[in-house]
């Protein structure tokens, strides 16, 4: 059945910002989702409150709204809009939730309009815990015992009947949020109070834990008249009790017997079919190792993270196929885009081996509990795809950016065997590591089995890397030896420092590429999509051979995994280069191994590289390539790693040369560039030891700003403000970074931080933006609420900023983009960094103003004026606009355990939402909503807890005065008390968490407390008082805000009016029309 044809107007709902558990391949899905639209002549209208995302772009959907995620704010858009149908299964759970909420009210059916793809029933069949369970018994499908309770009580019986361990899992929440296993009562105590508070319908599942199962997941399609098919299946290496997004995870599954296989499949096909989804759907198996018996786990009823793996892994594209289902089409009317030949309806096949490894951002918190549960904690995620388990497995250990280049962890190497034992008991990030070291110790399998219940097979094949390593250490480097470490993923640095030789045995080796084409060879594949391998066959070559032009070829190098500092922006701009470089007649060559992300999306650029971002990979894809250039300045530190590298090999960079970038990162380069600029900077020093570091702090004067030199996203940085903060951060430091660079140590400016984007063609530069932080220095630029165009800097001060930016773009020799950040004190600008590369702002920039920046970038280096390019020189549109855009953070603390929640210099935010208004109250009060925070009215007996530093004190006060005056009682701990008292401002002592009961402890866990306004000198350990009492607050969900300014905005958005109902809706995508045609 084609097209139905009452479907014209479509609203696609995205999925919010990027979280812990819900990252970038829900732009993926979203992005494909609206493409898919657009290509059947389809109007596409998107709501997202997501700035950084390339699904919130103009080009992608013909109305584009950035607007806080709530039932209000959608139901005015389809009033506005007035679409016929809502596709909300590719926005995550976010999307889910939000059309459902609209189902049930009614308005969906008042309005006319609606839901494709999954109808609400079907939908609380999979979400609902309960439903679900009878569903699952309906179909004779095995499940674990549990029980869905709503009160603590009831838990608690269920888990004595079944006994512990049990596993508590909430409704309707996403990555596993709330959820746990629990071992005794008191931890069941514990999480399902949590979980309970954290499931919008007040619901748990408390159910018997078979840690220790093996994990399988299924990928299935369905159409509405009942064809379905399995996309992939996938096996974690980590069996139940690690949530999948934390799991390493292999494509196809290696270990199932056929019958095994083939019993899952069925089951997941029974599913999808009795549940009547249409379109994706994921099923996770829980499967007992050593009989057939095996339980359902769960079923997401929505393209999910999974499915973007299994996309990426087969070739086959989930989100597009999945969004043509909803609009009528079945499966064997949809082509495969891979083939170009078959149609939707053929099972992908595979000939190779995929791995997932999870990115966890524990190399950014040193304090962070790295344990591993059922509840998520990584934010993104590497792909590697070899000819075999080995090689796939080594590609993605170099891809996760630890500096590893095997699974040998140096910390495990110190231990004794029997301590290595004993570690493999933790579950944690690490595990795979400890189990590698102790198969290189020779522990037999049975012991490592018996612990960790990691499959033989698995075990077999890591013992099988851990031999060649200890094989390259002994005996010499023979031809035979290297041939065999390079077949199973070996890089020639590792070789050639684990066998200590001088030089390789063979220096004309020759690395193949294979291509990903879903069917196993079985059919010819059209789309450049490859991965290298280690046979001498070379798909590439023979796919460029046959497709040869004169076109100019530019490698584009995309930026790896999702990381905190690094995240979902650095793939917005280098998707959008690819396009450019396409546009202008360039032939575009990408390299990325992210699998969530746009950049490898199949048909972004002309070919495709799946690969580490390393030296020697990105070396054998040139040999392949022969291209003309490169751009690194869009792929993040990543790809700008790769710079230095490019110039030795003699690889022109298309735009800033390697010099500058070096200049820019190089303390004593960077000093004199500023003398010969004349610009200001805070005075500083480059520290290699503790005892230089000592006399650094005395000599600049204390409080000072710490940091090592290249680095990105503030990692591992503190404010010192005496002699015991420098003698603690020397001591983490040299722990846990490789000490060949320096320490930085500035004097702390006191002022007002903004940021300044530009784009240079090498003589003249365009600032489209300059943006001010609310937060004064010290919090990191990425953690900070931001506000374009700035809001009270005097004239002079912003021609300064503009001219600043201009020299350093000359003086650097910028052909691109550059990021400036200054601190502003007393009218007086100073430059604190140069990054010569896009940065974490453009894409938001680029919306809000419509000057398509990275566009115009790309043009730059490939030899364009930026004069004729019709958006001018200088401050575009003199700094003036007629929209105030406000971005404002969002944390996922929740995730992370024993991380203190107090912001600082370092970055801590995992994403970021965007408010867009006339006015700078009203563009706040909507990026408040869109990041979750709550205006709440005091009910009897409700309060504020203030708990600050002395030299926070004086402001404070006036804060507590306005929240005493709005009607909430003032707690403070002693200190903070006694001050306020002394102020005349009411305010009732509470003891801290280490002193006796009753103390704050039972204050924060009476439900009594509405905010929180918490700062404190030290942070980070997790033993402090101040740690532990910021941590409670966040489990409890308590709003708990650790920078007056963004304490200050708030109490002065209660006081005010917050209600966003009244508020213009904007449109993006009008706006860019305006600027692109000068208006």
């Amino acid at each position: 059945m084609p097209k139905d044809p009452r479907i014209k107007k479509v609203l696609v709902i995205g999925s919010g910002p990027i979280i812990i558990g819900q990252a970038a391949e829900f732009d993926y899905s979203g992005t494909q989702a609206c493409r898919a639209l657009k290509s059947e002549g389809i109007e596409t209208v998107l709501v997202n409150s997501n700035p950084a995302t390339i699904m919130t772009d103009p080009d992608i959907a013909d109305r584009v709204y950035i607007e806080p995620l709530t039932a209000e704010v959608v139901e005015r858009i389809i009033e506005k809009e007035k679409p016929d149908a809502i596709l909300p299964n590719l926005g995550g759970q976010m999307g889910l939730n939000l059309s459902m909420e609209l189902a049930r009210s009614g308005f969906l059916d008042r309005s006319g309009v609606r839901l494709l793809a999954c109808k609400p029933d079907t939908i609380d069949r999979a979400e609902d815990r309960q439903l679900f369970k009878d569903t699952m018994e309906k179909l004779n499908q095995p499940c674990i015992p549990s029980k869905v309770v709503e009160d603590l009580d009831s838990a608690m019986a269920f888990a004595d009947v079944i006994g512990y361990p049990v596993i508590v899992r909430p409704a309707f929440t996403m990555g596993g949020t709330g959820g746990g296993i629990c071992e005794n009562p008191e931890k069941l105590h514990e999480i399902a109070t949590n979980g309970l508070r954290l499931s919008p319908i007040h619901q748990i599942l408390v159910e018997k834990c078979i840690a220790g199962w093996k994990e399988i997941e299924y990928e299935v399609m369905r159409d509405h008249k009942g064809n379905v098919i399995t996309v992939c299946n996938m096996e974690n290496l980590d069996p139940v009790g690690v949530h999948t997004g934390d799991s390493i995870v292999v494509a196809p599954s290696q270990t199932l017997s056929d019958k095994e296989y083939q019993m899952l499949r069925t089951a997941a096909l029974d599913i999808i079919t009795e549940l009547g989804i249409e379109g994706g759907c994921n099923c996770q198996f829980a499967l007992k190792p050593d009989s057939f018996e095996y339980a359902v786990i769960e079923v997401n009823p929505r393209v999910s993270r999974s499915s973007a793996l299994a996309s990426k892994a087969t070739g086959y594209p989930i989100a597009k196929v999945a969004t043509k289902i909803a609009l009528g089409y079945t499966l064997d009317e949809i082509t495969n885009d891979v083939t170009g030949e078959t149609c939707a309806c053929f099972e992908p096949a595979l000939d190779y081996v995929v791995v997932k490894y999870p990115k966890w951002p524990f190399d950014k918190f040193v304090y962070a509990d790295k344990s591993l549960g059922t509840q998520m904690m990584a934010t993104g995620e590497v792909m590697a795809i070899g000819n075999n388990f080995e090689h796939a497995m080594m590609k993605a250990v170099s891809s996760i950016e630890l500096g590893m280049d095997t699974l040998t962890l140096s910390d495990f190497e110190k231990l004794t065997t029997e301590e290595v034992i004993e570690h493999l008991h933790v579950q944690d990030s690490e595990r795979a590591f400890c189990v590698y070291e102790a198969l290189k110790r020779g522990v037999p399998h049975q012991t490592i089995y018996d612990i960790t219940k990691i499959d033989w097979w698995f075990l077999d094949k890591m013992q099988h890397l851990a031999n060649l390593e200890l094989g390259l250490k002994n005996g010499p480097l023979t031809r035979e030896k290297y041939l065999e470490a390079k077949h199973y993923g070996f890089l020639d640095k590792t070789i050639l420092r684990l066998s200590g030789a001088e030089k390789l045995p063979m220096d004309n080796y020759v690395c193949g590429f294979k291509m990903v084409d879903t069917c196993a060879a079985e059919f010819a594949a059209k789309t450049p999509y490859f991965y290298s391998t280690c046979d001498k066959e070379n798909e590439a070559e023979q796919f460029i051979n046959a497709h040869k032009t004169d076109k100019k070829k530019i490698l584009v190098f995309g930026s790896g995994p999702i990381r905190i500092g690094q995240g979902i922006e650095f793939d917005y701009c280098s998707v959008h280069a690819v396009w450019t470089l396409k546009k202008h007649g360039c032939e575009a060559i990408l390299v990325n191994n992210n699998p969530e992300t746009v950049s490898t999306d199949f048909d972004t650029g002309d070919r495709l590289y799946f690969d580490p971002l390393n030296p020697e990979s990105v070396d054998h894809i040139i040999a392949a390539e022969k291209p003309d250039g490169c751009l690194v300045q869009f792929g993040g530190q990543t790809a700008i790693k790769l710079a230095k590298h490019m110039d030795e090999i003699g690889l022109p960079i298309y735009g800033t040369p390697a010099d500058a970038i070096d200049e820019a990162e190089d303390r004593e380069r960077f000093d004199e560039l500023l003398e010969r600029c004349g610009i200001p900077r805070p005075a500083g020093r480059t520290v290699f030891t503790l005892d230089e570091a000592l006399q650094a702090a005395q000599e600049v004067g204390y409080p000072v700003l710490m940091r090592p030199s290249y680095v990105l996203g503030g990692q591992n940085m503190i404010v010192a403000y005496n002699s015991s903060d420098v003698i603690e951060y020397m001591g983490v430091i040299t722990k846990h970074v490789d000490m060949s660079h320096p320490v930085l140590m500035d004097k702390y400016i006191y002022g007002t931080e903004c940021e300044v984007d530009a784009i240079c063609d090498g003589t003249d530069y365009l600032v489209p933006g300059i943006m001010e932080q609310i937060e004064r220095t010290g919090v990191h630029s990425g953690d900070s609420i931001c506000v374009y165009p700035p809001y009270n800097f005097p004239q002079d001060v912003i021609d300064t900023l503009v001219d600043y930016t201009g020299r350093f773009a000359r003086e650097l020799k910028v052909v691109g983009l550059v990021n400036v950040q200054y601190a502003v004190q007393d009218g007086k600008v100073y430059v604190i960094e140069v990054n010569p590369r896009s940065s974490r702002t453009v894409p938001y920039i680029s919306k809000v103003t419509g000057v398509p920046m990275v566009d115009l970038a790309v043009r730059c280096t490939l030899g364009e004026k930026l004069k004729d390019m019709g958006y001018g020189t200088g401050l575009w549109r003199n700094g003036k606009s007629p929209y105030v855009a406000v971005k404002v953070p969002v944390y996922s603390f929740l995730k992370l355990h024993g991380v203190d929640t107090m912001l600082g210099p370092e970055m801590k935010s995992t994403g970021e939402v965007l408010g867009i208004a006339p006015n700078m109250h009203e563009a706040l009060i909507k990026g408040l909503v869109a990041a979750g925070y709550q205006f709440k009215t005091p009910g009897p007996g409700s309060c504020v807890i203030i708990s600050v530093k002395d030299s926070d004190k004086k402001e404070a006060a006036e804060l507590a005065w306005k929240l005493h005056d709005y009607g909430y009682k003032i707690y403070g701990t002693p200190g903070t008390a006694r001050y306020l008292n002394s102020q005349m401002v009411p305010c009732s002592t509470v003891r801290q968490m280490s002193e006796e009961r009753p103390n704050v402890l039972d204050l924060l866990e009476s439900g009594l407390v509405d905010y929180i306004i918490s700062t404190s000198p030290h942070g980070r350990d997790p033993h402090r008082d101040s740690v532990k009492f910021r941590r409670k607050a966040t489990e409890l969900s308590i709003p708990c805000i650790t920078a007056l300014d963004t304490a200050r905005i708030l109490v002065n958005a209660l006081r005010n009016d917050h209600d966003i109902s009244g508020m213009e809706l904007v449109d993006i995508a009008t706006l860019h029309r305006d600027a692109a045609n000068g208006k």
